[in-house]
C-alpha cells in the first residue's frame, strides 16, 4: 500500500513538473506573436532593429537574450558581464534605450 502511494505521488509531480514547461513555452510564443503583430502594424521596432542598436554598447558582455513585454511594449535584453547580470529596457516603439540596471 505505502509503495503504491509513494509511486502515485511520483506521478502527480512528475505530470505537474510536465505541465508547466508548455505553459512557458506558451507564454513565450504569446510574447512573439504579440511582438510581431505589433511590428507589422508600424507600431513597433522589430527585434533585430533594438538588437543592432544596443548590442554594439555592450561589447565585452555576453548577450543572454530578450524578453518582450507586451503591455508595455517593451524589450527586456539580458546580459552577463564579469559575473553580473544587466538588463536594458528598450521602448519597442521607437527604440529609445529607457533604463539600464547593473
Amino acid at each position: 500500500m505505502l509503495k503504491k502511494s509513494i509511486l502515485s505521488g511520483l506521478f502527480v509531480s512528475t505530470a505537474l513538473a510536465c505541465m508547466a514547461v508548455p505553459v512557458q513555452a506558451v507564454q513565450r510564443d504569446n510574447e512573439q506573436k504579440a511582438a510581431r503583430a505589433q511590428m507589422i502594424a508600424g507600431k513597433g521596432k522589430s527585434l533585430r532593429a533594438i538588437e543592432n542598436k544596443v548590442l554594439p554598447r555592450m561589447a565585452g558582455s555576453q548577450y543572454l537574450g530578450p524578453e518582450y513585454d507586451p503591455a508595455a511594449q517593451v524589450y527586456r535584453l539580458k546580459f552577463i558581464q564579469q559575473g553580473r547580470v544587466i538588463f536594458v529596457d528598450v521602448d519597442g516603439r521607437t527604440g529609445a534605450i529607457l533604463r539600464e540596471r547593473r
